[in-house]
């Protein structure tokens, strides 16, 4: 628990005055992010076969472009059609080249564009919202640490019935419910007195509620893929918490979901 707390209060110490200070500092700081991220889904698959040094490294270079493009542009999600189809035709052509499956396949291209897509997508996301301003990326934030907070302590005190035991054994269904209700009475009143306060109330813990299970939802998508892979953490990055994916998993699906639910309103 003191190497957990250590290692949370330093990780606050550097994300926070980052994403104070945004623009460049910020999206720098989610590039990093997103790579180490990757780099964890290639770790993790590496249980079951190794990627090409060549294939891991255009891998890299092909989400930070994503990201890159995203975070110049004025638009969203505005990624050049021309990356895309690059994307596809640098990992879909190898399978012809190497000869070999046990090599490279065309199971490891899809896994390799499915998780440039998704995270360049997903990381893109958060320098968007930070462009649009820090007070709707904060709200994002608490609903994903409430939540999962919570949760946490709700299931220490008072859990009993077990939510998905073989993806994630220590999760509670009273845990679950304690995290959603407590995440979402907070952040709906951050929204409410900070951000917008004539949106009707009932939008607003229905857009928070939403999040919120969507929040645990990514926990518990990022949990069955370590358990498909027989991995308790994605990496140690952070001892006591696990690599970034294991940190980020809620709020990426926050975000994602943030972006699908305004879309309606």
């Amino acid at each position: 628990m003191k190497t957990r707390i250590i290692s949370a209060i330093v990780a606050l110490a550097i994300f926070i005055p980052i994403l104070l200070m945004g623009g460049l500092f910020f999206n720098i700081a989610v590039v990093v992010l997103a790579i180490l991220g990757l780099k964890e889904f290639l770790d993790v698959k590496k249980s079951k076969k190794e990627m090409p040094f060549f294939i891991q490294f255009i891998s890299y270079i092909s989400l930070g472009l994503i990201i890159f493009l995203n975070s110049t542009s004025n638009y969203l999600l505005s990624v050049d059609l021309r990356l895309i189809a690059g994307v596809f035709i640098t990992f879909l052509i190898p399978t012809i080249l190497y000869h070999d499956r046990s090599i490279y396949s065309i199971n490891d291209a899809f896994y390799l564009i499915g998780s440039i897509f998704f995270l360049g997508i997903s990381f893109s996301l958060f320098i968007f919202l930070r462009n649009e301003g820090l007070d709707i990326l904060l709200y994002l934030l608490l609903i994903s640490i409430f939540t999962d907070t919570f949760a946490y302590f709700t299931g220490f005190l008072i859990g009993q019935n077990k939510l998905l035991v073989d993806i994630s054994p220590k999760k509670t269904v009273e845990g679950m419910i304690g995290g959603t209700i407590l995440g979402v009475f907070i952040s709906s009143t951050f929204y409410c007195t900070v951000i917008d306060n004539t949106l009707p109330l009932y939008i607003v813990i229905f857009m928070t509620l939403f999040l919120s299970i969507m929040g645990q939802f990514g926990d518990l998508v990022f949990s069955a893929i370590k358990r498909y892979y027989n991995k308790k953490d994605f990496s140690n990055i952070m001892p006591g918490h696990g690599g970034i994916l294991d940190r980020l998993d809620s709020i990426i699906f926050v975000v994602l979901g943030f972006m699908f639910f305004i879309s309606l309103i």
